[in-house]
């Protein structure tokens, strides 16, 4: 099955920041939804946006492709996967193809001005799984990725990519409800227990009763991480 092509341009839903622009937050949706679907669903969750002083959110959305878990349908999927499971092979080649499209979205940030470790980036699901393989592989310099609901393959190439790294590496939050039954919590367990014995930094919450989906408890987690890994400027006002 054929990856996306090259050159594509993601559609992009952009929160901007109360105040003056000195970091941004690529936040990545799970498969099927949209940028502006998660903000609707962030914005749901909370009653109110997801913002902040000086940090720019940005919900880019997945372009459409054939998805072998709907039986080929078309679906706004970061990359393909063979099947749900943590068991199987990766679809390198539709991961590798969108790692390319999210990195232009990186490089637009640092050309507007934003350093890149001013820039941290996450997703949901499928989206925080297509985080990891972005910062760890890709942008070892970003500065931080979080996982939401998501989990790593067990032969991912996340995983060879860190056996050879040199120099540090990203933080990752990593946040799961225990009553997930799409990405089972085991599923997220492993990929927190693989990555810090290949050297990640991991922070990860445990939310009980929660199921494949977001909370307010996990999302105001996220925020007070967000803050601590992109602070404020000194000597203006906090948040």
């Amino acid at each position: 099955m054929a990856a996306v092509s090259a050159p594509v341009r993601l559609q992009r839903c952009v929160v901007s920041p109360t105040g003056r622009h000195s970091a941004s937050l690529i936040f990545l949706h799970g498969s099927g939804d949209s940028g502006q679907g998660l903000r609707r669903w962030i914005k749901q969750v909370l009653n109110q946006d997801l913002t902040f002083q000086h940090i720019k959110i940005i919900y880019p959305t997945a372009p459409p492709r054939p998805y072998t878990p709907m039986k080929g349908g078309i679906s706004n999927v970061w990359f393909d996967r063979f099947k749900i499971s943590i068991d199987c092979p990766e679809h390198l080649e539709s991961i590798d193809a969108m790692c390319q499209v999210l990195t232009d979205l990186i490089d637009d940030e640092v050309t507007s001005g934003v350093k890149k470790d001013r820039i941290l980036v996450g997703g949901f699901s499928m989206g925080g799984c297509m985080a990891m393989h972005l910062a760890f592989r890709k942008h070892q310099d970003v500065a931080g990725v979080f996982a939401l609901s998501s989990f790593l393959n067990k032969a991912s190439a996340v995983y060879q990519a860190l056996r050879t790294r040199e120099g540090e590496l990203p933080e990752l939050l990593q946040c799961h409800g225990t009553a997930d039954e799409l990405v089972l919590p085991s599923w997220g367990a492993e990929t927190s227990a693989t990555l810090r014995a290949l050297g990640v930094r991991v922070d990860y919450h445990s939310f009980p009763g929660l199921l494949h989906e977001l909370s307010p408890r996990e999302l105001e987690t996220l925020r007070s991480w967000v803050l601590a890994k992109l602070p404020g400027e000194p000597g203006r006002a906090r948040e």
